[in-house]
């Protein structure tokens, strides 16, 4: 992960990168990726794309990227920094 944030050039900012290779939290946050598609070549317990907003360690909004046809990406402006910073003001 911290490679990813290097490459990414947010080390040390205040965006965060959280690993779960069990897929523990993508299960309890109920965004594992079960689409017979995407699975089918990526294997099970992926986790959906989405974004979560926090302030003052209290979840303010949760958008998650998908439409029915398309599991994977089909809403993908949501987990957008553009459309988390429209989040932030609400």
């Amino acid at each position: 992960m911290k490679a990813w944030a290097k490459e990414q050039k947010i080390e040390g900012t205040m965006v965060k990168f959280f690993a779960d290779p069990t897929s523990e939290l993508t299960r309890a946050l109920d965004v594992e990726l079960t689409h017979p598609g995407p699975t089918a070549v990526l294997g099970p317990g992926r986790c959906k794309r989405f974004a979560m907003l926090f302030d003052q360690g209290i979840l303010k909004s949760i958008q998650i990227s998908e439409t029915p046809d398309n599991p994977t990406d089909g809403n993908l402006e949501l987990s957008l920094a553009p459309n988390m910073l429209k989040e932030a003001q609400k």
